[in-house]
């Protein structure tokens, strides 16, 4: 079978941050440090595999955290509808990752089972622990469930030919990070298990974290899935946006060919 395309797509940022917000026991805390938000399309042909949904602008407004672009808009340069969506994984169940299930009404949704035990369960009983979640998206993923459109899987996965997921966790209990096979190689796509590559290639935990172990053992699971460590992409670096080449908009950068620049902490 052929290899796959994978575009990252920007729907947001937030510069407002430190490296405080950021990293764990780090020496320059009050330093600032910004985040970029995306979602990822997988592209086969006609196979189309949305990663991650973003957040709409009522969440937006709710949280005080501004998109620069709904989702759905953000795919149509892709020459993507909402409809045409039939797949999407959802690497964890946080507002940011999985708060536009509602715009994908005819997609299936793969998620360990681990994330939704998660996300319903005593865990959420602690304020710091429920705080990334929103419960309209917890229970959007459960109607979607029983409507018949929910995957389960446990730990490591083949989502479609070429394109697996494996159980992380470390920052929430069921994330999963997606492995994809490209024309230069094995890409994964981290998502929060390494925010940055700073995260990653420093071995610096990010703070909001419910398994520590679990999220630095994470690191190593990364750069065994991937067929070279500069094809791990962090889910939040703004750094994606210089290390790969732009893609069919200003918003969109394509990873498949692999990167254009060094990839640095």
């Amino acid at each position: 079978m052929s290899d796959w395309e994978v575009h990252a797509v920007k729907y947001a940022d937030r510069n407002a941050r430190t490296r405080g917000d950021s990293f764990i026991f780090d020496d320059n805390h009050d330093a600032p440090h910004p985040m970029d938000y995306f979602v990822w399309v997988l592209r086969r042909g006609a196979e189309v595999i949305l990663v991650d949904t973003g957040y709409d602008g009522a969440e937006a407004a709710a949280r005080g955290r501004p998109i620069r672009q709904d989702p759905v808009a953000c795919l149509a340069p892709l020459g993507l509808r909402p409809e045409d969506i039939g797949q999407v994984i959802v690497t964890h169940l946080h507002y940011d990752h999985a708060g536009g299930l509602h715009l994908f009404p005819n997609a299936t949704l793969h998620m360990q089972a681990a994330e939704m035990a998660y996300a319903t369960g005593p865990c959420m009983c602690h304020d710091v622990l429920r705080g990334p979640f929103t419960a309209g998206h917890v229970c959007e993923a459960v109607r979607r469930l029983y409507a018949g459109k929910v995957i389960f899987h446990d730990g490591e996965a083949q989502v479609a030919e070429g394109v697996t997921v494996h159980r992380i966790g470390g920052h929430s209990r069921g994330l999963q990070s997606v492995r994809v096979r490209t024309s230069a190689g094995w890409l994964v796509l981290a998502s929060d298990a390494a925010h940055y590559y700073e995260n990653l290639l420093l071995r610096k935990p990010f703070p909001i974290v419910v398994d520590l172990q679990d999220m630095l053992d994470g690191f190593d699971t990364l750069e065994r899935l991937a067929s070279k460590p500069e094809l791990i992409v962090p889910g939040h670096d703004p750094k994606v946006t210089q290390v790969f080449a732009q893609g069919v908009a200003d918003h969109i950068w394509r990873l498949d060919p692999g990167p254009i620049a060094k990839v640095t902490p």
